[in-house]
């Protein structure tokens, strides 16, 4: 069966979103589905232009007529759609439901296409700050139930069973078990703990919070000491604020260490100089309290034992888990120390506790109901 699967924006190696992506398509490939990547991509020269796969679909040109394009004009994919008699389309939600997007989608169901819509994080509208972002929110609050009205069905990783007026096909975030190594030792933690948080910051990951605990175990002058390896570029103003800020007041700058991005295998000595990793600690703000996150995945798949804040159905009764508070007191660094301590799982059982979370299990889910009941009699 032939698949597309449309991304609005391009691919970074070192985002662990990309690497999802990756990880998504090659599951459906191995699925029996063959799946052609369309994405938005901006050269080096500013050119900006369609993809599929590593060919150019169309090139839109440059300045803002390009990026105008870009917002507006889905002609050369409805076209492609339809030359390659493709039945099924695969599109990651980009918070972008307007006329012209209501516009593309349409167009796809007057052709015979089936289409899947992926909601990464549900709910979203807290996630906007910004006046421009605010906008931008607006106008798809405005149009998202249109829009949906064209979709088959809508990919969530929360435990909705009906998103906008559309049945909800729900996933756990997978592991791709081949690209992620376990980790290869367990450090003595007897006379000191390092910790390791991995993500692209935003305000929701709440790290900030164990960065207070850190500043308030520390103002009691330990003996045992605790790091803190933070990895990942800070996405805005507000994060760095809420990081540098607490790191400066509490004089923490020997103990947390800041990496910016960081892949391959940079990213996994790293991990390998670690003994706990940390999630998200801060979901409660954009008002998600059950969510099934890649990191937690990413984390148990290498083998470590971590902690996090929010609901997560798949993690929250496994003993190599730390549930902490869904609010905004500083993390308990000596409870913290303790639980560490008391962790008697090996790596690889930790590893061995999530296969059934495999790309290719969830996937396979959206490979089934892709195929069902579903006649091409237009393409």
């Amino acid at each position: 069966m032939k698949a597309l699967f449309l991304v609005f924006y391009g691919f970074q190696e070192y985002n662990g979103i990309s690497k999802k992506i990756r990880y998504q398509i090659s599951a459906l490939e191995k699925c029996g589905m063959d799946v052609r990547t369309c994405y938005y991509e901006v050269t080096p020269n500013g050119g900006r232009q369609w993809m599929i796969n590593d060919e150019v679909l169309v090139d839109l040109g440059k300045g803002m007529i390009a990026k105008l394009k870009k917002r507006i004009s889905f002609h050369a994919i409805i076209r492609y759609i339809i030359k390659e008699k493709i039945p099924f389309v695969y599109i990651r939600s980009y918070h972008n439901a307007n006329p012209f997007t209501i516009h593309f989608v349409k167009a796809l169901k007057n052709h015979g296409v089936k289409i899947f819509l992926e909601i990464p994080t549900y709910p979203y509208d807290q996630e906007y700050f910004s006046i421009k972002e605010k906008i931008e929110l607006y106008t798809d609050k405005l149009f998202r139930h249109a829009f949906c009205k064209y979709i088959d069905a809508i990919i969530t990783y929360s435990n909705d069973t009906e998103i906008f007026g559309k049945r909800t096909i729900r996933l756990s975030n997978g592991i791709d078990f081949n690209h992620i190594p376990l980790r290869n030792s367990i450090r003595n933690i007897n006379n000191e703990l390092h910790l390791i948080g991995v993500a692209e910051i935003h305000f929701w990951h709440g790290f900030d919070r164990l960065i207070k605990g850190l500043g308030e175990y520390y103002n009691n002058n330990p003996e045992y000491k605790v790091y803190f390896h933070l990895v990942g570029n800070m996405s805005g103003k507000r994060e760095q604020d809420e990081i540098l800020t607490p790191i400066k007041k509490y004089g923490l700058k020997p103990y947390v260490i800041l990496y910016g991005a960081k892949h391959g295998e940079e990213l996994n000595e790293l991990f390998n100089h670690a003994d706990f990793a940390i999630g998200s600690l801060g979901r409660h703000r954009s008002g998600i309290y059950n969510i099934k996150t890649l990191k937690n995945r990413e984390y148990a798949a290498r083998g470590f034992a971590f902690a996090y804040s929010e609901t997560d159905d798949d993690f929250d009764q496994m003993p190599y888990v730390l549930k902490l508070p869904a609010d905004e007191s500083p993390i308990n660094i000596p409870q913290l120390i303790t639980f560490c301590r008391s962790q008697a799982m090996l790596p690889s059982e930790i590893r061995a506790s999530i296969h059934h979370l495999s790309w290719e299990e969830q996937m396979k889910k959206i490979y089934e109901d892709a195929c069902l009941n579903h006649t091409i009699t237009k393409l």
